[in-house]
């Protein structure tokens, strides 16, 4: 249904060092970054993929109004406790430690951290163990 999502951040060097150590966790980087010479403006932009397709970019253009919900899929529990770990050390905010949440369904595991804007970023894998 999605092709890909974006959303302007308030400090794209500090956001961008964000996802740069947090994205490899989940088997995802940086596949394509734009430069405002390249815009032929002042946006910058970085998008972040698998297999060389941006699905999710971040760029300037100032904090996004409001916050949103990012759930990033992980292939394995050990991915969703590397993401976080990544993101805590990466100057995250914890907004939910790994673990099961079982209000979703029994093999939802999941963590949750705030990125530098205050968007709730999520890693989950749903395979059990």
């Amino acid at each position: 249904m999605l092709d890909h999502i974006g959303l302007s951040v308030a400090d794209y060097t500090n956001a961008k060092a964000f996802y740069d150590s947090v994205m490899p966790t989940i088997g995802a980087s940086c596949v394509m970054a734009l430069t405002a010479a390249e815009t032929g403006g002042t946006y910058e932009g970085a998008g972040y993929g698998v297999g060389g397709k941006p699905l999710f970019w971040i760029g300037t253009g100032g904090q996004t109004k409001g916050s949103l919900h990012i759930a990033f899929a992980a292939e394995s529990r050990a991915a969703v406790d590397a993401f976080y770990a990544a993101a805590i050390a990466a100057g995250g905010t914890d907004n939910g430690p790994p673990g099961i949440r079982a209000h979703y369904h029994p093999n939802y595991y999941a963590a949750f951290v705030l990125d530098f804007d205050g968007h709730n970023i999520e890693a989950v894998c749903h395979a059990p163990e």
